[in-house]
């Protein structure tokens, strides 16, 4: 969408600069703590509290102590590996933290969180002609069980004088870049996007000094690439009467992609406002309106049964919760370099930032 003279783009050199750390921050699921760190601390100059839970969900307050309670919401963990068994080599075995994906993960470079601090390792994978099977047989696929880190130590000793030990996590280490047209790439956009854009949403009202009839809560909550552990927790602790999700979904224009399974959704185009039993439909009925009269463009997706995503967590917790997902085009989820495009993410901040101030406690979301 071009942008009349007068508006002035939603991401300042400063909230820019703060994206790039926090993506490149690690935030594995389970020990978020580092990326929630840096979150929280970009955040509380535009909130008036702010508090953690017991597992790391960190939660930002606009105008507390009011009965009516919003929530915006997105989750801050990243699918990650852990360290499952040391030979007596030194290499490492791993088990999946969260939906990894086995088949992008030879030759990849990461970072092993040990006890004595970060250790750089690769996965290792042999050569096309000495890989057994052979060039001319069928070559063997990268699974968990035969996909191993080296780094550097040639002993299980060597590997544990390093603070290697079974369970640290691993992530990989590539980070945010920035491509032609407008095109931003990452590892774990998904959803560190998400806690960008509600950050910046608390920011753009605070900067235009917008007053709540409600009480609004940012939360970047953990734990949900293992089953939205870290949105249920705090959904029942905040018991919101409203709730507006965001999360990535799939860009559906590249090669090796089903429109016709996954809907036509494209990265460029606005964010996707999605269609499920969760979402509730006079909820999404005022989000479409607010994106047609602020001209916001959006797409449109379909679920079946679940999201996916903590919007299911938010909508069917305590007697039940208004719930919205807002989502944000992405192409490559779950790998080192998942893409997106700084118009959709500039797009998705006004259209959550324009639904707040377009909800109000007299806000009618009775089906009858």
């Amino acid at each position: 969408m071009a942008k009349s003279k007068k508006e002035v783009s939603l991401i300042t050199e400063k909230s820019f600069q703060f994206l790039k750390s926090y993506v490149n921050t690690p935030s594995p699921v389970g020990f978020e703590s580092g990326g929630q760190k840096v979150w929280l601390n970009y955040i509380k100059d535009y909130v008036d509290s702010y508090f953690t839970d017991a597992y790391g969900t960190a939660v930002g307050v606009i105008n507390p102590g009011k009965d009516f309670k919003v929530v915006i919401e997105a989750h801050a963990d990243e699918i990650s590996w852990f360290v499952n068994y040391i030979t007596p080599e030194g290499l490492l075995y791993l088990k999946r933290n969260g939906g990894v994906d086995n088949q992008i993960a030879p030759s990849q470079r990461v970072i092993i969180h040990g006890k004595k601090g970060p250790v750089k390792a690769v996965f290792g994978w042999p050569a096309i002609h000495t890989r057994l099977g052979g060039v001319e047989n069928k070559d063997p696929q990268p699974k968990v069980e035969n996909l191993f880190l080296d780094c550097g130590a040639r002993s299980a000793a060597e590997a544990k004088s390093l603070g290697i030990h079974i369970g640290a996590v691993v992530t990989y280490s590539e980070g945010f870049e920035e491509l032609a047209f407008g095109n931003l790439v990452g590892r774990a956009f998904d959803n560190r996007i998400g806690g960008f854009m509600i950050a910046e949403v608390a920011r753009l009202l605070r900067l235009n000094k917008k007053s709540l009839p409600y009480s609004l809560y940012i939360v970047n909550a953990v734990q949900e690439e293992i089953g939205l552990r870290g949105a249920e927790m705090i959904a029942r602790k905040i018991k919101p009467d409203v709730a507006i999700i965001t999360d990535v979904t799939h860009d559906s224009t590249t090669p090796l992609i089903n429109k016709m399974i996954e809907g036509d959704c494209a990265c460029g185009k606005g964010p996707a406002l999605v269609y499920g039993p969760a979402v509730h439909n006079k909820l999404l009925n005022l989000i479409e309106n607010v994106a047609e009269k602020s001209k916001i463009p959006y797409q449109l997706r379909a679920v079946t049964r679940s999201t996916g995503t903590d919007t299911d967590s938010f909508a069917y917790a305590n007697d039940g919760c208004p719930s919205v997902l807002i989502s944000i085009p992405l192409r490559y989820m779950h790998t080192t370099v998942e893409m997106l495009h700084k118009s959709d993410v500039e797009h998705t901040i006004k259209l959550i930032y324009e639904s707040v101030l377009a909800v109000t406690p007299k806000t009618n979301l009775s089906y009858f």
